[in-house]
């Protein structure tokens, strides 16, 4: 059962799970989530029709309707769940991994999600434990469902003036080709822009810098003001500069606070100053525990309350919905909305971006400027180690900095993220493989560079 995971089902398709996984995971969710109607929706991998009908032959089996979206983006599913009252919904995709893998994303009513934690272990452990699945007498029935109209409806209504914009947009052959040229019109550039689950031109993980190298050229070239670049299944966006250059994702998490605190102050703000006044009421802003310290740094005199997070979608939407926060955000790119039923969207994350993009060049603010108001830290990025005494590994990095500095902050939930005064780190095991996975942020290149190598030195006899 290797492919259940902390945040969702997904491997290798006949490899890592089979049509029969698929069968018996349809068949048992109805049970697992009291659900006698379940949404699914599916991606455009070209495994995506064979598991959907195994799925769906698993829910009805069970004696669940089923109400089929057919083509979707997983944050549509999250849409239709929440909106529509279901108590259970199914996005068959793979996210942002390469063609040949597969998986479901489960959420429960409210598009909650559904890990392992919390119901994807006891589906595992009903499947390992040889579990049978006995077709009810009264089987359910498919449901063709089309929320299409009520999608559209939702995010352009958040839609601002982009006519005095410059934009390039690669869509990833995935499934944000469903709905971008309906949002954004034909003004911007796009490459990329039909469906296609091979994803010929390059996988659909923004995160990995030559996937994101056609859309650079493409900026530099259009003379854009932004580039915008979506994964495979659209729950993340990732930007790109007027210049260029990868804006790391965390980062948007402080130039949407442009967004969503305009009102209190005065929309005043720009790259190189906050605003005046003091906020009327403090609203929680959520972020996980890999995000810059520059974020809450910039966000606090808009009015924002920063609270830190374990990575993935499993735990950063329950957490913002148990908050009632107002949005929050990760350094993959995930963006999650108080107003999209504390979901994450791409889609309406690249909405408000472009917002206050927007209104930035109005003021002859570029994004590049109100970027480098933010980063005010030289970053490391994510490095991998791969270790399989994960847990050893992570105490010996934990315990060597703070025997020998003086932390001015400390978090233990999913790895350690540990501060100082002039610089902090985050170690964590991956859910997934075995790695352990090392970012760090300091004030300075060479304070940067002198706490990577130590922490190289740590670790080379565990590797």
């Amino acid at each position: 059962m290797g492919a259940f995971h902390a945040y969702d089902i997904r491997g290798v398709y006949n490899v890592d799970f089979d049509r029969e996984t698929v069968y018996k995971t349809g068949f048992f969710i109805p049970e697992l989530l009291k659900a006698d109607k379940v949404l699914v929706g599916r991606d455009c991998r070209e495994s995506s029709p064979e598991i959907h009908d195994w799925l769906v032959r698993g829910l009805t089996d069970a004696g669940a309707d089923v109400y089929d979206l057919g083509l979707s983006t997983t944050p549509m599913v999250y849409f239709g769940t929440a909106e529509y009252g279901f108590k259970a919904s199914v996005q068959i995709t793979a996210s942002h991994n390469p063609a040949r893998y597969n998986g479901m994303k489960v959420s429960r009513e409210n598009a909650l999600p559904v890990g392992l934690d919390n119901g994807l272990g006891q589906i595992r452990d009903w499947i390992e434990s040889g579990r049978e699945c006995v077709p009810v007498q009264k089987k359910g029935t498919v449901v063709p469902m089309d929320i299409h109209d009520a999608y559209m409806k939702f995010l352009l209504g958040f839609r601002g003036d982009y006519s005095g914009l410059k934009i390039a947009m690669d869509l990833s052959n995935g499934m944000a080709c469903l709905y971008a040229r309906e949002i954004f019109g034909d003004a911007p550039e796009y490459i990329f822009a039909e469906m296609d689950g091979r994803f010929p031109n390059h996988e659909p993980n923004p995160l990995v810098p030559e996937n994101v190298m056609a859309l650079q050229s493409l900026v530099l070239s259009s003379h854009a003001d932004i580039g915008v670049i979506y994964d495979g299944d659209a729950d993340r966006v990732m930007f790109v500069d007027e210049n260029g250059h990868f804006i790391s994702p965390d980062l948007m998490i402080a130039v949407l606070g442009h967004w969503f605190f305009k009102d209190r102050t005065g929309g005043e703000q720009c790259a190189d100053k906050v605003g005046d006044g003091l906020p009327a009421k403090k609203e929680t802003v959520l972020q996980d525990i890999r995000s810059s310290k520059a974020v809450g740094e910039y966000l606090a005199p808009m009015g924002a309350e920063m609270v830190t997070w374990k990575v993935g979608r499993a735990f950063a939407a329950r957490r913002l919905r148990e908050l009632d926060g107002l949005y929050g955000g990760e350094l993959a790119g995930h963006y999650y909305f108080r107003d999209f039923f504390y979901s994450d969207s791409g889609l309406l994350a690249s909405i408000l971006i472009l917002n206050v993009v927007a209104e930035m060049k109005k003021k002859g603010v570029s994004l590049s400027r109100l970027v480098g108001g933010i980063a005010k830290y030289r970053n490391s990025g994510e490095i991998n180690f791969r270790i399989e005494d994960k847990q050893g590994a992570m105490d010996a990095v934990r315990d060597y900095f703070m025997k020998t500095e003086k932390p001015t902050a400390y978090m233990d939930f999913d790895g350690y993220r540990v501060e100082f005064p002039q610089w902090w780190f985050n170690i964590r095991p991956s859910n997934t493989e075995p790695y352990l996975r090392f970012i760090c942020e300091a004030s300075s290149g060479e304070l940067l560079e002198e706490k990577v190598a130590k922490v190289r030195e740590i670790l080379k006899d565990r590797l």
